[in-house]
This record gives C-alpha cells, sequence and structure tokens, in this order.
C-alpha cells in the first residue's frame, strides 16, 4: 500500500459521509484508490495541515488551528495524524 495505511483506510470508510452524500468506498482497496486518486495526504500535525493547504491554494491564513481542524476535509485520525481529502 501507499502512505494509507490501514489506521487511515478504515478512519476514512467509516467517516467519509462527513465529506460526501454518497459512499465513495466501500472496501479498503477502494478507499485507497480513492484517495490516491484526488491526491490525498497524511500530516503529522495541525501546522503541517495549514501550511499544505496554503501551498495548495486554499485561503487558510487567517484560520486558527481549531478552524483548520473542523474543515470538513480534514479527518482526525486516531493516532494523531490528519488526512487532508481535497474535493
Amino acid at each position: 500500500m501507499n502512505q494509507f495505511d490501514e489506521v487511515c483506510l478504515d478512519y476514512f470508510l467509516k467517516h467519509q459521509s462527513r465529506l460526501f452524500r454518497e459512499e465513495v468506498a466501500t472496501t479498503p482497496e477502494e478507499a485507497e484508490e480513492f484517495l490516491e486518486d484526488c491526491m490525498a495526504v497524511i500530516c503529522e500535525s495541525l501546522q503541517e495541515v495549514k501550511d499544505y493547504l496554503d501551498e495548495n491554494g486554499a485561503d487558510v491564513m487567517d484560520m486558527s488551528l481549531k478552524e483548520i481542524e473542523e474543515a470538513s476535509e480534514v479527518f482526525t485520525l486516531p493516532d494523531g495524524r490528519y488526512l487532508v481529502v481535497e474535493v
């Protein structure tokens, strides 16, 4: 597998409805393919998430780290990492 380990894929499968109206994946393999296709990334900290979003053109400079964490495209993984899924 790529950068998306079991923790990430399982969490995304269980929580994808907060970002999408319909399921985009039903298996870990489908989840991995979807995340690769939309160029999702895993970040180690909220500051890294903010830097990533800023570098990719999102207007986040005036957002607090708490606001970044609450954004629908940012998934807080159980192990403390962050999955960023831009659609």
